[in-house]
C-alpha cells in the first residue's frame, strides 16, 4: 500500500480550501493547505469580507442625513475615507489571522508556497515534492481582464484596487452592472460620489429577478446613479485628468469622463501554473471540470470553488469542500450540490436575497407556476424605521403550492432568505409559515404575508 505525506493536500486557503481541510481532519485525515498569498483567499481578504465592512461604513456615513431631519447640525467637512479604507483592512487582516488559528487549532498544517500538480499523487511546493492520497484544488480566482481596458489599479480598477483605494475619485465610471459593480456602486454614491453604470446587456443584475431589480435599480435613481444599459464600452482613453470613455448603443455614440474606470465584467478562474496536463486534469472554457463529489479526470484529485463552473460564491465553495472530503473519507454525502438550494445575497441597500430560479428562468423551463408578493410597506417594523422599500416575492407550483424560488428586496433580505430556503429544503409548504407565529413588529412578518398570500389570505395588504 502507497504511504504518503498526507491524506489531503489542499491548494489553497480560502472558504473552499480552508473548510474542505478542516472538515477533513474531523473525519480523521491528515490535512495540509498550500497558500501563496494571504490565508482565507479572496473572500477575506479582497473579497467579500472587505466590500462589506466598506458598505457598513458606507451606511453609516449616509444614516447623518436621518439625523439632519431630526434637527441635528453634522459637519462632515472631516469625513476620511482612508479611515474607512482602515477599518475594512483591519476587518480583513483579523478574519485572515482567524483562519490560520482555525487551520492550527484543527491540526492543518499551513504550508506558504505555491504548489504545482507533478502527475499521480505527487505535488511540487516551491519545487519541493509532496505526496498526498486526495489533492484538492481550491485555487479561486482573479477578476476578469478584457482587450483595451485593462488594470493599471490608478485609473482603471479592478474590484481588487476598488478595495484597496483611501481616496474615493469624485467620479467613476463602472463598467458591469452585476453584483460587485452595483456593491461598489452603493458604496461610492454614498459616500458622495459620482457614479454611472455601463451594462451591455439591456439590464443591470441580469441574472437576477427583473421585478425585484426595479426596486433597486429606482432606489439606486433616486440617490443620482446614472445606468446606461444595452450599452457597449468601444474604447478607453487614459488623460491627465481622469478617464473618456466611448461608448454606443440604439441611440448611437457618445463619450463619457470620470475620475477612474471600474471594470467589474466577472471573475476568471485561476488555473494557469497548476501543472493540471501533466497531472490528467481537464478544463473547458477556462474551468476545470468535474464529475460527481467534484472529482476531476484525474485519480484522486478533486476541484471546487471558483475553479469550476458552479456559481462563484464563497458559500458555494465551502460546501462543495465538505461534499469532496467527506466522499474521500468513505462517506455518502450528496453528489453536488442542487443550484436552486444556493442562497445569493446582493448587499447593496436596498439588499437582494434570493434562491432558485427567476420568474424569467421559471417560465423558461415551462414551470407549473404562480407567484405571491407582499410590500415591505405592510411590515409595521419596516415603516417604522424608514425601510418600507422592498418585497418579499414567492414563486411556488399552482398545484401542490411546494416553494419553488424566492426573490427578496429591501432591508435585510440577505438574512430573511434563509427562513424561506430552509421551508424548501425541510419540504415545509407556505402554509406552514402562513400560520407560524411571527414576533411583532418584525421585517420577517413581510414573508409571512407573502407565504399568506400563496394561500389568499393576506392580512396587511
Amino acid at each position: 500500500m502507497a504511504s504518503y505525506d498526507y491524506d489531503l493536500l489542499v491548494i489553497g486557503s480560502g472558504p473552499g480550501g480552508y473548510v474542505a481541510a478542516i472538515r477533513a481532519t474531523q473525519l480523521g485525515m491528515k490535512a495540509a493547505v498550500v497558500e501563496k498569498d494571504k490565508a482565507g483567499g479572496v473572500c477575506l481578504n479582497v473579497g467579500c469580507i472587505p466590500s462589506k465592512a466598506l458598505i457598513h461604513q458606507a451606511e453609516v456615513f449616509h444614516s447623518g442625513k436621518e439625523l439632519e431631519a431630526m434637527g441635528i447640525g453634522l459637519d462632515l467637512s472631516g469625513f476620511d475615507y482612508a479611515n474607512v479604507f482602515r477599518k475594512s483592512r483591519q476587518a480583513a487582516d483579523r478574519l485572515s489571522k482567524g483562519v490560520q488559528s482555525l487551520l492550527k487549532k484543527n491540526k492543518v498544517e499551513y504550508i506558504e508556497g505555491t504548489a504545482v500538480l507533478d502527475g499521480g499523487h505527487a505535488v511540487k511546493v516551491d519545487g519541493k515534492p509532496v505526496t498526498a492520497k486526495n489533492i484538492l484544488i481550491a485555487s479561486g480566482s482573479r477578476p476578469r481582464q478584457i482587450p483595451g481596458f485593462e488594470f493599471d489599479e490608478k485609473q482603471v480598477l479592478s474590484s481588487t484596487g476598488a478595495l484597496m483605494l483611501e481616496k474615493l475619485p469624485k467620479s467613476i465610471l463602472i463598467l458591469g452592472g452585476g453584483y460587485i459593480g452595483m456593491e461598489f456602486a452603493h458604496v461610492m454614491s454614498t459616500s458622495g460620489g459620482e457614479v454611472t453604470v455601463v451594462e451591455m446587456l439591456d439590464r443591470i443584475l441580469p441574472i437576477s429577478d427583473a421585478e425585484v431589480v426595479s426596486v433597486l435599480e429606482r432606489d439606486f435613481r433616486r440617490r443620482g446613479v446614472e445606468f446606461m444599459t444595452g450599452t457597449k464600452a468601444e474604447k478607453l482613453t487614459k488623460k491627465k485628468s481622469g478617464i473618456a470613455l466611448d461608448v454606443s448603443n440604439a441611440d448611437g455614440s457618445k463619450t463619457l469622463e470620470a475620475e477612474m474606470l471600474l471594470v467589474s465584467v466577472g471573475r476568471a478562474a485561476n488555473t494557469e501554473g497548476l501543472g493540471l496536463e501533466k497531472a490528467g486534469v481537464k478544463t473547458e472554457k477556462g474551468f476545470i471540470t468535474v464529475r460527481d463529489y467534484y472529482q476531476t479526470d484525474a485519480d484522486g484529485v478533486y476541484a471546487i470553488g471558483d475553479v469550476v463552473a458552479t456559481p462563484q460564491l464563497a458559500h458555494v465553495a465551502s460546501k462543495e469542500g465538505e461534499i469532496a472530503v467527506e466522499h474521500m473519507a468513505g462517506h455518502k454525502p450528496e453528489k453536488s450540490i442542487d443550484p436552486d438550494l444556493i442562497p445569493a445575497g446582493i448587499y447593496t441597500e436596498p439588499q437582494i436575497g434570493s434562491f432558485g430560479p427567476t420568474e424569467e428562468q421559471a417560465t423558461e423551463r415551462g414551470l407549473n407556476f404562480a407567484k405571491a408578493t407582499f410590500p415591505y410597506r405592510g411590515a409595521g417594523k419596516a415603516v417604522a424605521i424608514g425601510q418600507s422599500e422592498g418585497m418579499v416575492k414567492i414563486l411556488y407550483d399552482k398545484d401542490t403550492h411546494e416553494f419553488l424560488a424566492a426573490h427578496i428586496v429591501g432591508a435585510d433580505a440577505t438574512e430573511l432568505i434563509h427562513e424561506l430556503l430552509l421551508a424548501k429544503r425541510s419540504e415545509l409548504l407556505p402554509e406552514d409559515i402562513a400560520t407560524m407565529i411571527h414576533a411583532h413588529p418584525t421585517i420577517s412578518e413581510a414573508v409571512m404575508e407573502a407565504a399568506r398570500a400563496v394561500e389568499g389570505w393576506m392580512i396587511h395588504a
